[in-house]
């Protein structure tokens, strides 16, 4: 069993990363695998539209970071996916990686797994953000294990938000209940 945390975050220590790493901690504490990809300093490119993975089954854009990180996703079994919010919504990079999946969307490459939404605010808009990566999650079939919202601007704020870290560590105990059912 494996638990792969993404942070969509563009600074690899951020809030973002800080929070889903809490969850992949209390599940890396109880002996689960778990692995965090930032896609800080990652090339993404954006989607083309050109639906030639309609009969490939995989992007055809090549020349990036997408198809490492994509074949993480298909080889996890929990997925917990995190983005800062920008105006309201996911930020870019994590976007275009999202965009890119439509790729695995044809054969239905991620249905079954169970996923975790996280979302970090500056002031707002963290709402739509969740409703995003809830979108993405059951789109490809994700059994929905919660969502987590927290608030931070500066690198290390989210640390300050208690109910976003309480919060963050119920999720985590319940991927571990769910992935090693007689854990104390």
């Amino acid at each position: 069993m494996k638990v792969l945390g993404i942070s969509g975050s563009m600074r690899r220590h951020g809030n973002t990363a800080q929070l889903v790493g809490v969850i992949l901690k209390r599940c890396d504490d109880a002996g689960i695998k778990t692995e965090l990809v930032s896609l800080a300093g990652k090339k993404i490119l954006p989607c083309i539209g050109c639906e030639k993975c309609k009969e490939t089954k995989w992007c055809s854009i090549g020349k990036d970071d997408w198809s490492s990180i994509a074949q993480k996703v298909i080889d996890c079994d929990v997925l917990v996916i995190g983005s800062p919010t920008y105006y309201y919504d996911v930020c870019g990079q994590l976007k275009n990686f999202i965009d890119r999946t439509y790729s695995l969307y044809h054969d239905r490459k991620l249905a079954g797994r169970k996923g975790v939404a996280v979302a970090i605010e500056a002031s707002n808009g963290a709402h739509r953000t969740i409703q995003t990566l809830e979108g993405f999650l059951n789109a490809h079939e994700f059994s929905s294990l919660g969502s987590v919202k927290g608030s931070g601007y500066l690198e290390g704020d989210i640390l300050n938000d208690a109910k976003a870290l309480k919060r963050a560590e119920k999720i985590g105990d319940k991927i571990v209940r769910l992935l090693v059912p007689n854990h104390d």
